[in-house]
């Protein structure tokens, strides 16, 4: 890419359309996050408008009763999924890099990738109201409604999709956001001294790898229900499967939604007290405990299904337990408020407000937490009004974050008064609507009809709905009429903001920062190239920057004074203490330039194909939710799949300059590249989504008895064979890879592409010995299968093809990036870098790991 004026590339200027369709860049992504987020807010708050009509009095209404389904069900979907988190992510992309000192993320295609999985879900989820109707069995999707026999139109397995697309657009952001704060922090930036929402946005994403894995586990066996017959959640035992699955993903997500906010709560009230966050080790160790407590608490959901009261008292006590951590951060921001000096700006009020809502929505989910309260609870409006105040309380903090940082996005100030104002019809509206509902817990919940004595309490939580609507009407005023006519702001409008993204000019340059960033002498200062040596590592003290023994300059999280505690704003450090001297004045000491840090190459930031590439998924999901119907369902799903195929390719082909840092703190990735760090998350990711289905396998044979499994569902003709021969080829594979590394290091190209070649047939082997064995099993008659053993045939059969199915998937993907090295290899292309054979290898070891698994699974036992 040649380099034009817009930072030193030839990249179109923020005006032009152009622009938002090819961007990588990190803060552009983050502007797309929370513009799309806010748009997937307006449509679920319509719905919601719609809903609190109907109740206005029992039984009646404008909606019937599937379109009131439909209206709960997208409703719960479009918050929970496309407005809370991707909202909180538009401000991580546009926000973390800048806090750690990183320029970009560290996979700037992969995140607009990301982006653009995620707008096209969305739309696939809008085009769901246009296929018969979307899907109308509650957000929390329970089996067996989730059905193609209780949902026979196109729509709900459209959703289905939408949300399969959706988390992939997850774990891509997850695995980015992984990489680049473990391997991209500037120089003596610990992880222990990450500002306070850069912390929560680590711990967010390391939630996200491993819940939405197991949500995209359950994903896709139900939408292998809808489209191929699968027997699993109809199968004994299925429907609590589901339940299982879902909320091992359920109850992480409440802190996936929450900690986003937590951490910008935490931000505010550090800039707006001039303390610094009282107890902050406390605090984050109390963030990581909720972190790690969040996946062992999910069967409190479930208290009403036949689970024994032993493991019902189990989760009890962790549910108990996962609150003492809030308890201290709770106590650790109030004590803030208390010892520091407290300035009422909107986005003070924001936080104070969501850390109301918040403890509200505790105080009433103890209730729920026993298991005899909540055999009364459960199912009611007071789980409605509990889980909204904790929710919304989550999106409250959000909106902190979007007038705390509307000054550095844009460059010019919001209006004060009305953001108070804003502030004022949010928080009595939000009360009137879901306060009532406590009162009217009595309620039943995702039913319009109710005892007429509760229809006084719904009325008042209707007016207060339209309070609170009406209150967004507000913000979008006030936010499009100061990005017009906002008083411009310099680089730091806030007296006591401490953290590095108010060292840079407001909105930021491309590039982010004048020079490379280092906490190396205690503070924030900015170095040159030249002041680089050869390794990478300092040649002294930067200029300007603090002494090592200066009493004032820290990077572990704050400076404070001993009169009383205030923040002070001389001195910069990493973790959020003083950076600027002074209101809308920053300290950079070494000054240089983007080209300086990035040598004389600039890092691309303009590519096409993630675009084209999320398009063509978008068509083909399009395509397959009706692809049983035929008709231009087939053709949708024909041109997505060869669009897919053209936008991989050139994906593939595309030259895209991404300099890894030469001066970064890594610990504890500081001998791992990039893309193999990137590469071991993903790996992580898809050991849970195995372990999803795996142990889907496992609970539905013990539900449906363990021998009995074997004698009443698995034919004769199912042999152990088969299996091993496999076993044998993917061995053997996996060894051709060795020796492809071997032959790199030997300066063999032959030797590479025969073993990369080895690598392929044995693969291609596998899924040839595969299909023979499948095509047997589907058309073998005996007197207990006349008509074969095929995928829906029982639920053995089923587990056996779908496990089995989703392997060989990854078998496939394999040799297409086999297809694409073995012609680069030819060329000499791993011969003076052998990373990428290596990066394969670890991806190719893993699916031959896999299947020493599945195979005395399905085969043996």
């Amino acid at each position: 890419m040649s380099h034009g004026e817009a930072g030193g590339h030839e990249f179109p200027p923020m005006s032009s359309v152009k622009r938002w369709f090819v961007t990588t860049n990190h803060k552009d992504i983050g502007i797309l996050y929370t513009v799309t987020a806010l748009f997937f807010l307006v449509l679920g708050g319509v719905l919601a408008m719609l809903m609190r009509v109907q109740l206005w009095s029992p039984g009646g209404g404008i909606l019937s009763a599937g379109a009131y389904n439909q209206a709960v069900s997208a409703h719960g979907l479009l918050m929970v999924f496309w407005f809370i988190s991707p909202f909180a992510f538009g401000f991580a992309n546009y926000l973390v890099p800048l806090q750690i000192g990183a320029d970009d993320l560290a996979f700037p295609r992969l995140n607009a990738m990301s982006y653009w999985a995620y707008l096209f879900s969305g739309l696939l989820f809008i085009a769901s109201f246009f296929q018969g109707g979307t899907f109308d069995g509650g957000w929390t999707m329970y089996a067996p409604l989730n059905l193609p026999t209780y949902m026979p139109n196109i729509g709900s397995t459209t959703v289905v999709l939408a949300l399969i697309m959706f988390v992939a657009a997850v774990t891509m952001g997850s695995v980015n956001f992984l990489t680049t704060m473990y391997r991209m922090r500037a120089e003596g930036l610990r992880m222990r001294d990450l500002p306070m929402f850069s912390m929560s946005i680590l711990l967010t994403v390391w939630m996200m790898l491993f819940a939405f894995a197991a949500l995209l586990a359950a994903l896709m066996i139900l939408a292998a229900e809808h489209l191929f017959g699968v027997t699993y959640f109809s199968a004994e035992g299925g429907t609590l499967l589901w339940t299982h699955l879902f909320w091992f993903f359920g109850h992480p997500e409440v802190y996936i939604v929450f900690f986003p906010a937590l951490g910008i709560m935490a931000e505010c009230f550090q800039t707006f007290t001039g303390q610094r966050i009282v107890g902050r080790k406390w605090f984050v160790l109390a963030m990581v405990l909720v972190a790690l407590q969040s996946f062992v608490v999910w069967m409190h959901h479930m208290f009403l299904t036949g689970i024994n009261l032993e493991i019902k008292t189990l989760f009890m006590i962790t549910t108990i337990g996962i609150s003492l951590p809030f308890d201290l951060m709770v106590f650790s921001l109030i004590y803030t408020m208390i010892k520091g000096r407290i300035r009422f700006t909107t986005p003070f009020l924001f936080s104070l407000g969501a850390l109301i809502l918040f403890i509200i929505g505790g105080i009433t989910g103890v209730f729920l937490g026993a298991v005899v309260l909540d055999y009364e609870f459960r199912g009611t409006y007071w789980v409605v009004a509990h889980f909204h105040y904790v929710m919304v309380g989550g999106a409250t903090g959000l909106f902190a974050g979007v007038y705390y940082w509307f000054p550095k996005m844009t460059g010019r100030m919001y209006d004060e008064y009305l953001g108070k104002v804003h502030f004022a019809l949010y928080f009595v509206g939000f009360n009137l609507l879901y306060f009532p509902l406590f009162v009217a817990w009595e309620t039943p919940r995702r039913v319009f009809d109710y005892a007429p004595g509760l229809t006084s309490w719904h009325q008042v939580a209707s007016v207060g709905g339209f309070i609170l609507g009406a209150s967004f009407l507000v913000m979008f005023y006030n936010l499009f009429k100061s990005m017009a006519t906002g008083e411009e702001v310099g680089d730091n409008p806030w007296e006591y903001s401490t953290t590095a993204e108010w060292a840079v000019s407001s909105p930021p340059p491309l590039e982010n920062f004048p020079g490379k960033p280092s906490y190396a002498g205690g503070k924030l200062s900015f170095r040159d190239e030249p002041e680089l040596t050869a390794d990478g590592s300092g040649d002294g003290e930067p200029a300007g920057s603090a002494s090592p023994d200066d009493p004032t300059a820290s990077t572990d999280g704050g400076t404070t004074t001993p009169d009383g505690g205030n923040v002070r704003a001389e001195s910069a450090t990493a973790g959020g203490t003083g950076l600027v001297s002074g209101p809308g004045t920053a300290t950079p000491t070494a000054a240089g330039t983007g080209a300086a840090h990035g040598g004389d190459r600039h890092p691309d930031h303009a590519s096409f194909w993630p675009f084209v590439v999320c398009f063509a998924g978008f068509l083909t999901f399009l395509g397959v939710s009706g692809i049983r119907s035929g008709g231009p369902y087939l053709w949708l799903t024909a041109v997505g799949g060869l669009l897919s195929a053209v936008g991989f390719v050139g994906f593939a082909n595309e030259s895209f300059y991404v300099p890894e840092p030469t001066v970064a703190e890594q610990w504890p990735f500081g001998g791992v590249e990039n893309m193999k760090l990137g590469m071991w998350t993903f790996l992580a990711s898809d050991v849970v989504l195995f372990g999803g289905f795996v142990g889907s396998y496992l609970f539905l044979r013990v539900a449906n008895g363990w021998m009995h499994w074997h004698h009443a569902f698995i034919p004769e003709a199912h042999v152990t064979f088969p299996g091993l021969v496999n076993t044998y080829l993917l061995l053997a594979s996996s060894f051709a890879v060795v020796l492809s590394l071997v032959a790199a290091h030997r300066n063999s190209s032959r030797g590479v592409v025969a073993s990369l070649t080895v690598t392929w047939l044995l693969g291609v082997g596998f899924l040839i010995n595969k299909g023979m064995e499948w095509q047997h099993l589907f058309h073998i008659s005996t007197e207990a299968f006349p008509n074969g053993w095929n995928v829906g045939t029982n639920v053995a059969s089923s587990t056996f093809y779908l496990t089995t199915g989703l392997h060989g998937a990854h078998v496939i993907v394999g040799l297409v990036m086999l297809m694409y090295m073995i012609p680069r290899a030819w060329k000499g292309a791993y011969l003076d870098d052998d990373s990428s054979l290596e990066y394969f290898g670890l991806y190719w070891h893993f699916v031959d790991i896999v299947w020493l698994f599945l195979f005395p699974l399905f085969y043996i036992l």
